[in-house]
């Protein structure tokens, strides 16, 4: 009896959808397309009709399948390319914000291991270069290391040094 009311109710809604859409002064529709768009709108309004418990057959969830393969994407030292979209990227994060996914569910699309880098090597070791030659990572008091033959001699500290306890 409930289904039989909820099936009426769908019909009458879709039809006064159809209604609405035809009564648009924008709209521009065929006799032809007047059913296509009724047996549509049915369609979807059932679907939402439809508890959320029963998954309706036509959802499934889609197969993402990659630009390139995990191999390549990781063979070149300079750069990683997205199994997304096949382009050379540094590092991936930025890229996988854009596109609404964070590292672990990029990981989890593609069934990719979870040490799969976000960043190319080059480009990290660049980057571990440079915070090493600035000093980040020594703990205070540490002295930067000597430098290399040929290489500038350290300035002085600057400022009153520290009292002796």
């Amino acid at each position: 009896m409930a289904d039989d009311a909820t099936e009426l109710n769908t019909i009458e809604l879709a039809t006064e959808l159809t209604i609405a859409w035809l009564g648009n002064t924008n709209t521009r529709a065929s006799a032809e397309d007047v059913p296509t768009f009724l047996k549509s709108m049915h369609s979807a309004l059932t679907a939402l009709a439809t508890p959320s418990g029963e998954a309706a057959p036509s959802e499934t969830v889609p197969e993402h399948v990659p630009a390139v393969t995990v191999r390549k994407s990781l063979a070149s030292n300079e750069h990683l390319i997205s199994l997304i979209d096949g382009k050379p990227y540094k590092a991936l994060r930025r890229h996988l914000s854009a596109n609404g996914l964070t590292p672990d569910e990029y990981r989890a699309r593609y069934n990719l291991k979870p040490d799969y880098p976000m960043v190319a090597p080059a480009y990290s070791e660049a980057r571990r270069m440079m915070a090493k030659k600035i000093g980040l990572g020594r703990k205070p008091g540490q002295g930067v290391k000597a430098p290399a033959a040929g290489a500038p001699a350290p300035k002085a500290p600057r400022g009153r040094p520290k009292k002796a306890e």
